[in-house]
């Protein structure tokens, strides 16, 4: 693939002098647009999600073709990915924190009435999505997290019950046994452990899941089981307003999932739809949001390889009112799901540099 702009044209995007390096073996900040993305659907309904939601965009799909309401629709669709045992990275199974406890975040937002609900830091309850829901139609508050959160869900009816899985308490153990040799666990006698942990170590899994009707309201929720084997009480940028989500009903909607730390720092669901706003397509409004995350980045050595480039990967997904849609990664490889109202498929996202091999 050609570069898409010379090494002069990225030292004008100021992330600076010293990342100059970092160009070799990358794509140009531009040069991995999809050509796929930014399609328009006016007037028909669309759906967009992170690349586990392809049975959430076919489900909230489902729901709108039937009247329902958006907010409904993709917190119905993000319910399914909720319940499933098999990822990790969400609701039931989820991956626990260091002290093996499964601890959920979640938002929703509305766009006709631009309301908002989330919860973080929840334990016990199998679907957080529903219980932000609730704080936003039943509170006068916007966030409710750890213990009050739990107690303002049993009010409702939520059940309590034990969210980590035979699945995802073995892969807990192995990352406490292998995590030290001066401490008391002892790891299975595997030369498997280590290559069975790298895809949950710094594992950032999330499902986000906007949608826009065919009247043109937005509505939008991202829900996750947060940072594998985080600090007890970590939350992220999921239940955070204008980070993991954020919906204007005059303009569009973002999502994220990756490094929730880099994205709350730089408001990053919200800057997505302010692009958007300035005229941007959804996929460049996420291009640009990403440009600044990583010049900011930069400031922080610990965050950055050899090259200069983030070690962490951060995603963000955007539908305008027309029904354009768009997606980007800081690196490449990473897809998404949407349902156009014709076909529910992933495409893969725009992105800044190309993966290293």
């Amino acid at each position: 693939m050609k570069r898409a702009f010379t090494r002069r044209d990225f030292l004008r995007t100021g992330v600076g002098v010293g990342a100059a390096s970092m160009l070799a073996g990358s794509e140009g900040l531009l040069g991995g647009q999809s050509k796929k993305a930014a399609a328009s659907s006016a007037g028909k309904p669309v759906v967009v999600a992170s690349g586990n939601g392809i049975p959430a965009t076919a489900k909230a799909m489902d729901l709108l073709r039937q009247g329902a309401n958006p907010l409904d629709a993709v917190i119905a669709g993000v319910n399914i990915v909720e319940d499933d045992p098999d990822d990790t990275s969400v609701g039931y199974g989820g991956l626990p924190n260091e002290d093996g406890v499964v601890e959920l975040d979640a938002s929703v937002m509305y766009g006709p009435d631009h309301a908002a609900g989330a919860v973080a830091a929840l334990r016990n309850i199998k679907n957080p999505s529903q219980v932000a829901k609730l704080v936003m139609t039943r509170t006068d508050h916007a966030l409710l997290v750890g213990e009050g959160a739990l107690r303002f869900a049993k009010a409702h009816g939520f059940a309590e019950e034990n969210l980590l899985t035979d699945k995802s308490r073995e892969i807990w153990l192995k990352w406490k046994e292998t995590l030290s040799d001066r401490d008391n666990w002892i790891a299975p006698q595997s030369d498997k452990v280590a290559e069975e942990l790298k895809p949950y170590i710094a594992s950032y899994g999330t499902i986000n899941c906007i949608a826009v009707n065919a009247k043109g309201d937005l509505a939008g929720v991202t829900t996750t089981s947060g940072l594998a084997f985080k600090l007890a009480g970590r939350v992220g940028d999921s239940p955070i307003i204008g980070a993991g989500l954020y919906i204007d009903n005059e303009v569009g909607a973002a999502g994220s999932t990756g490094r929730g730390e880099a994205n709350i720092l730089n408001c990053g669901s919200f800057s997505v739809v302010e692009f958007m706003r300035q005229g941007l397509s959804p996929e460049n409004a996420c291009l640009e949001t990403l440009k600044r995350i990583v010049k900011t980045t930069a400031y922080q050595p610990r965050l950055i390889d050899a090259d200069g480039l983030p070690t962490f990967g951060l995603n963000f997904y955007a539908l305008n009112k027309k029904g354009e849609y768009g997606s980007a990664s800081i690196w490449s490889g990473a897809k998404y799901a949407v349902h156009d109202g014709t076909k529910n498929r992933l495409i893969e996202g725009a992105y800044l540099y190309e993966r290293k091999k």
